[in-house]
């Protein structure tokens, strides 16, 4: 089982997406395959007007909250990635808002975009559990801030449920109609 990382295994800002998934009793892993399916139950039912909703001007539309969470993943398996194998490079940052500005997420379906997620949340879990314990100790830098190989995936899943939270107590998807 995946050790939840210590305070010293990511930068301070990720600390509430570690917390998010404090409750949870599943090991990390299986949370992130539950939230693979739950997730795109929650947004597959999504039509076309509720996908360009904003719940006020210049938030994200609900296609743009999802195409955030896919960048998010990218980003942080590659740097999980790069650490596990014991890349020392300062892996670089990114803007989330110039990453979401120039996705043109707007252009494309929620099921196209489910189906990305899918493929990439499938294709993390294959690389992540073919990790050694070795391997998920393993420590680098992201943006200036040390991160462990183990706390990215707490991260990906803490952001996942951070944003399906705001998807439903902001854009009030789920409540049906």
């Amino acid at each position: 089982m995946l050790e939840r990382p210590k305070a010293d295994e990511f930068a301070p800002y990720y600390q509430t997406y570690i917390d998010a998934v404090a409750g949870e009793s599943a090991p990390v892993l299986d949370l992130l395959e539950s939230l693979r399916t739950s997730t795109a139950s929650l947004l597959e039912c999504v039509t076309g007007s509720e996908a360009d909703h904003r719940y006020e001007p210049g938030k994200w539309t609900v296609r743009e909250v999802l195409g955030h969470m896919i960048d998010v993943e990218r980003v942080f398996g590659i740097r999980c990635l790069a650490i596990a194998r014991g890349d020392k490079a300062n892996l670089p940052g990114f803007d989330q808002d110039d990453y979401v500005a120039n996705g043109a997420f707007g252009k494309r379906s929620i099921g196209s975009l489910l189906e990305e997620r899918d493929g990439l949340r499938r294709s993390h879990l294959a690389l992540f559990r073919g990790f050694t314990d070795e391997a998920w100790l393993r420590t680098g830098t992201a943006n200036d801030a040390p991160f462990s190989a183990r706390a990215i995936p707490y991260i990906i899943a803490g952001h996942e449920v951070h944003h399906v939270q705001v998807l439903r107590d902001r854009y009030g998807v789920g409540r049906g109609a």
